[in-house]
């Protein structure tokens, strides 16, 4: 997802309502009212759903980004609650995608853009979940889920990496849990926010610090529950952290910090209860890296380039949204599809 020359930075700090000591950080991705077992017990689960990518044999020293579009078992709506991905060895991210576009199978996985379907300026084609870890289970709040139409269209775009030095197979399967619809009062969605200005030297520390303000770029999340965040960088990446700030006071509270940062597993943390945003607040986020290379390392989709993201996940939902924050042409902030056709159309076609 190269934005590179194409969005701009916002000078303006996010904030918390109510008790930001009451926002719990849960690491072990059980989610609120688990009871450990895998199964929530105020939303019983009533089906299993089930798609796969791959296997496909990755010659050694290989990167690439591949798709397949696949139909859901699902004779009717669905509600899911739950999500649990497994990935491969060779895999470096994989993003599921509900799409309300595309209407022909692609059981094969072929060459795609990257993150194409999340800047679709249609919002026909969403992110639901972003995994990185290679055994990551995404449990929703109680009675909070994705819905899934009959025999819904599902994207699932697959980044892989074999660094070594024979093939290897990537892999994925992703589950989905649908729970008892009567249960379900809130549609989940999420955002994935981050950065372009990234600008590493070699043989340095660097630490990239932004603001994004969802109001500057014309998202209206009044009502916003945020229930999990994860951080993102490639393998430079030291930590991610985010913080919510209150701009009126500049009070400033951790929402992300996980005391060990893995960039290829990175922490999901979850939240129980939720936070929430006051309506001129937002994210204040900081990636650190150190360049043990010998060349200047910029933003990039490749794994030899960098990232500074996170993915956050709320209720009730208010759409899918990519956004990004730079200095490179100004000072604001930028969300797609809001930004349009034709500047997510350009955006797409950075990739």
């Amino acid at each position: 997802m190269r934005f590179v020359g194409l969005l701009a930075t916002v000078s303006v700090a996010f904030c918390l309502t109510g008790s930001l000591a009451a926002c719990g950080t849960d690491t072990s991705g059980t989610g609120s009212g688990d009871d450990g077992s895998g199964n929530d017990t105020d939303d019983p689960i009533v089906s299993m759903h089930a798609l796969s990518w791959g296997p496909l044999s990755v010659p050694a020293s290989t990167e690439s980004t591949q798709c397949v579009w696949l139909r859901l078992d699902n004779d009717a709506e669905i509600k899911v609650h739950q999500m649990h991905n497994v990935l491969g060895a060779t895999s470096h991210h994989l993003i599921v995608y509900k799409d309300d576009m595309d209407t022909s199978e692609q059981t094969t996985p072929v060459p795609c853009t990257p993150f194409s379907g999340a800047l679709n300026a249609t919002g026909k084609i969403f992110p639901i979940v972003i995994t990185q870890k290679h055994d990551d289970q995404l449990v929703l709040p109680h009675h909070v889920a994705y819905t899934l139409a009959p025999h819904q269209m599902i994207k699932i775009e697959m980044h892989y990496l074999n660094a070594g030095e024979t093939a290897q197979d990537a892999t994925a399967t992703v589950n989905f849990a649908a729970a008892d619809p009567t249960a379900i009062k809130q549609e989940a969605n999420i955002l994935f926010i981050g950065t372009p200005d990234i600008v590493l030297p070699a043989k340095q520390m660097t630490t990239v610090h932004e603001f994004f303000s969802p109001g500057r770029a014309n998202l209206d999340l009044p009502d916003a529950k945020f229930f999990a965040i994860t951080g993102h960088t490639h393998q430079l990446g030291l930590s991610v952290e985010v913080n919510a700030m209150d701009p009126l006071t500049n009070a400033s509270t951790p929402v992300y910090n996980p005391t060990s940062f893995l960039w290829s597993e990175p922490v999901t943390a979850t939240f129980d209860p939720e936070f929430t945003l006051t309506p001129n607040g937002g994210f204040d986020f900081t990636c650190n890296y150190f360049n043990n290379t010998t060349k200047t390392v910029k933003f990039g989709e490749s794994t030899s380039n960098e990232m500074c993201f996170f993915w956050a996940y709320y209720y009730p939902s208010s759409g899918s949204h990519v956004c990004v924050h730079t200095d490179q042409i100004g000072s604001i902030d930028l969300c797609c599809p809001e930004a349009g056709t034709q500047l997510c159309s350009l955006l797409d076609k950075q990739n």
